[in-house]
């Protein structure tokens, strides 16, 4: 385990950033280059799990995985660009290195197209892992010393709790603040603004 003094990881969709709009548009170009139906109205009220949980809905068993190959190939073009940071998410990063820590980023995401996410909108982190999602996002956090992970999703408070880490839930995902809540989140917060505030007292304490 890499000894820092604060190490605070992040999940990326509907936590750091709204990604509605640029799943919408490549799941709309998967549906139009496959010919399969997809309501990309619907799938992006499900985000959080990985991208195989909802193309199953979609296709047949034997085409998900050309599909998520496809998808993940359409995805720089069509997602990048119209999605937009979450209200915070500078300043959440902001107030960690401002207090010596660093920022992690773990996400379901293939980790090169949520790269090209956090450098299109600044949002750097010193660490980035994809491909992650519920507990085992708690072996990213373990590896490099998180103490503390943030998310918007049931799934994250799992990777949190299995790294040991302190669960701070964001309700701006598709999971309600009182469902956050009853599924263990140490700390709720309507949304990133809320964070430099609640890390004072958790460092404080």
């Amino acid at each position: 385990m890499i000894a820092t003094p604060l190490t605070v990881g992040f999940d990326l969709d509907m936590t750091l950033i709204d990604s509605r709009p640029g799943i919408h548009a490549t799941m709309t170009e998967l549906s139009r280059r496959t010919g399969v139906p997809i309501d990309a109205d619907a799938a992006v009220t499900r985000l959080g799990p990985p991208l195989e949980e909802e193309l199953v809905r979609w296709f047949p068993e034997d085409r998900i995985a050309a599909a998520g190959d496809e998808y993940r190939k359409l995805y720089p073009e069509f997602a990048i660009t119209p999605t937009p940071a979450l209200p915070g998410a500078a300043e959440a990063y902001a107030a960690i290195r401002e207090r010596g820590g660093r920022v992690m980023v773990v996400t379901a995401k293939y980790g090169p197209n949520a790269a090209l996410h956090l450098e299109h909108l600044g949002l750097i982190p010193d660490v980035l892992v994809g491909w992650h999602w519920g507990p085992k996002k708690g072996e990213a956090l373990r590896e490099h010393g998180a103490t503390v992970y943030v998310g918007d999703h049931i799934g994250d408070i799992l990777g949190a709790r299995a790294a040991g880490a302190v669960a701070v839930s964001v309700a701006t995902g598709p999971v309600s603040a009182a469902d956050l809540a009853a599924a263990g989140a140490d700390t709720v917060l309507p949304d990133l603004r809320g964070f430099p505030a609640w890390l004072d007292g958790y460092l404080a304490a």
